[in-house]
């Protein structure tokens, strides 16, 4: 495999964006000699130095060959002192049910004030649709699986005669594709599945025919929009008619199992098709851009990060290889090429407690060399968290054993092992607010910040003085990714303290978002008490966050990793076969 450090097919950062060793580049494993400098000769060196000199030559060639080999061993194992034989992977029932009264605590709510309407307003009692033309099943849909796990059987009951029933997508007007299709189709599929009633695929394979539009590109990049009852793909006009990468290439799970269930492969060639455009404009390399051209399948010069429109395409890489089997060996490539460059430009450390994140990167034009050059920026999404979970995912591939044993796995696997432990650790330690609860956004202290040697993160624009001060990033909406990950975590590890932390964030959502008379709500300052609300129950908190804290106090058993992939709204699939 090439190992030249390349980035994509836009331009490279500068050294100042890079560590000291990055910056300094790699030195030279030969010196040049000058010609005509042979000053003295030397003198005939002994039969034992000889040997001597063989002997480490030799050692050292075997370290080098571990070493490229991917095989050296230095990194101490997190697992030290386990004992396997008393790991408990057995459900905690009594807090299964506490969480199911949660979610029925939400759903009834729903269904009292707001059934069969996409989004739900707990206070106002009230609902909305999307459209002034009519709902597509947001909140139904998105909940079914949840429902089906849960053993809610009654309620899904009723939710699955509102699909046959009411359910539909001839709703002309304009609608995020990669929402309907991560919400609505993975949750048709998802509730196929699990139940076998030929209506969730009937509806399913409705909405993909209608879906199949946005791929009419002249590359096959898919636009953001589509009109369902028109069957019209339609560009981002508030970003100028570009594709976000995240989304383009965050479809493939839900197109590829339609195709499998339907023998249509015209599903399976519209995602796969987006993924080749992808690799052919610089994918192969690792990191990538925010934004595409959809028209000439291009990247456009744009932020990288792993947070809002990045996020989901390296979460697919993984995912569309372990949903196929590993059959496309090339999906996993791209994986942990993308991974190594994570690795050794985005992952850095704060000075005070060495607290690790995942930092972005920002192209910015310089008017002297008439070039980009790229700076790091020291923030964090919220959405970046799924990756903690995701990087052990990407070591095990959800087969045991469990824990994975540490001196089996090769050093670029003990290195993510070990990053993912901490990006949890990280994410879990910024719900260390007054609620308890993560702010969506955080920013980390640097060397040039006065007061790096003490604090490690912050909320940009919050005043921790004065709680009144709203700030946009303080916000709380309900949000998955840091349970998602304990729940990963705890799967390949059965370590009870991502337990106990999932617990922990369950009651602070207990107290501060819950409503009295039903529903739950976002929160506008994790860092108040008394902070203001935002009337709105996110469907993600029904299909995704009470889910995985559910199955995080399940037993292993339940969906097992090895059977299945959760597409990005939580909604599990099964592995299967091409």
């Amino acid at each position: 495999m090439d190992t030249t450090r390349r980035r994509t097919n836009i331009e490279k950062p500068n050294a100042a964006g890079r560590s000291s060793e990055q910056a300094s580049g790699t030195p030279s494993t030969t010196a040049a000699v000058p010609a005509g400098e042979h000053q003295h000769q030397p003198k005939p060196i002994s039969k034992a130095l000889l040997i001597l000199i063989a002997l480490i030559i030799g050692i050292a060639f075997l370290s080098f060959r571990t070493r490229r080999s991917g095989h050296e061993h230095n990194i101490v194992s997190p697992f030290h002192g386990v004992n396997r034989d008393t790991l408990d992977f057995t459900a905690d029932s009594k807090k299964q049910d506490a969480i199911v009264a949660a979610f029925k605590h939400a759903w009834n709510a729903y269904r009292r004030d707001a059934w069969g309407y996409d989004d739900y307003h707990p206070i106002k009692r009230k609902g909305e649709n999307l459209s002034s033309s009519g709902g597509i099943g947001y909140t139904i849909v998105d909940a079914l699986d949840t429902l089906h796990i849960m053993g809610l059987h009654d309620d899904f009951a009723e939710a699955r005669e509102w699909v046959a029933n009411e359910l539909s997508f001839d709703r002309d007007d304009k609608y995020n594709a990669f929402e309907v299709t991560i919400r609505v189709l993975g949750g048709l599929l998802s509730a196929y599945h699990l139940s076998q009633d030929e209506i969730f695929l009937e509806k399913a394979t409705d909405l993909g025919e209608r879906l199949l539009a946005i791929f009419n590109t002249n590359s096959g990049i898919p636009l953001s929009f589509v009109n369902l009852a028109k069957r019209e793909g339609l560009p981002d006009s508030d970003n100028n008619g570009l594709s976000s990468t995240a989304e383009a290439a965050t479809l493939q799970l839900e197109f590829k199992y339609l195709a499998h269930l339907t023998d249509d492969l015209t599903y399976w060639k519209a995602a796969e098709k987006v993924m080749d455009v992808i690799r052919n404009a610089g994918g192969m390399t690792g990191l990538v851009p925010i934004f595409m051209r959809p028209e000439q399948g291009v990247f456009m010069t744009s932020e990288i990060r792993f947070g809002s429109r990045g996020d989901s395409y390296y979460e697919y890489l993984l995912k569309q290889y372990l949903q196929t089997n590993r059959a496309e060996p090339i999906y996993r490539e791209m994986y942990d090429n993308a991974m190594g460059l994570m690795q050794r430009d985005l992952v850095k450390r704060t000075p005070a407690n060495g607290v690790l994140y995942v930092a972005e990167l920002h192209p910015q034009y310089n008017r002297e060399t008439k070039s980009m050059d790229w700076k790091l920026y020291p923030k964090q999404d919220h959405l970046v968290c799924f990756l903690g979970g995701s990087l052990l995912l990407g070591v095990t591939e959800g087969k045991g054993p469990f824990p994975p044993e540490w001196e089996t796995l090769t050093a670029s696997q003990q290195r993510d092992w070990m990053t993912g432990e901490d990006i949890i650790k990280t994410c879990v330690a910024t719900y260390n607010t007054a609620t308890g609860l993560s702010p969506e956004i955080v920013h980390f202290k640097t060397s040039e910040d006065k007061d790096a040697d003490s604090v490690d993160w912050y909320i940009k624009g919050s005043d921790p003085s004065n709680p009144d001060v709203l700030s946009f990033d303080a916000r709380y909406i309900l949000r998955p990714e840091t349970v998602e990950s304990l729940f990963l975590a705890w799967r390949q590890t059965g370590d009870q303290k991502y337990r106990d932390q999932g617990w922990k964030i369950f009651e602070a959502i207990e107290k501060y978002t819950k409503v009295e008379d039903g529903g739950y709500t976002s929160i506008l300052n994790v860092n108040s008490t008394h902070t203001p609300r935002e009337d709105k129950m996110e469907t993600f908190f029904l299909s995704e966050t009470l889910k995985y804290l559910y199955l995080l106090f399940s037993d292993s058993s339940v969906l097992p990793l090895d059977q299945y992939v959760f597409n990005t709204e939580a909604h599990p699939l099964p592995v299967f076969q091409p």
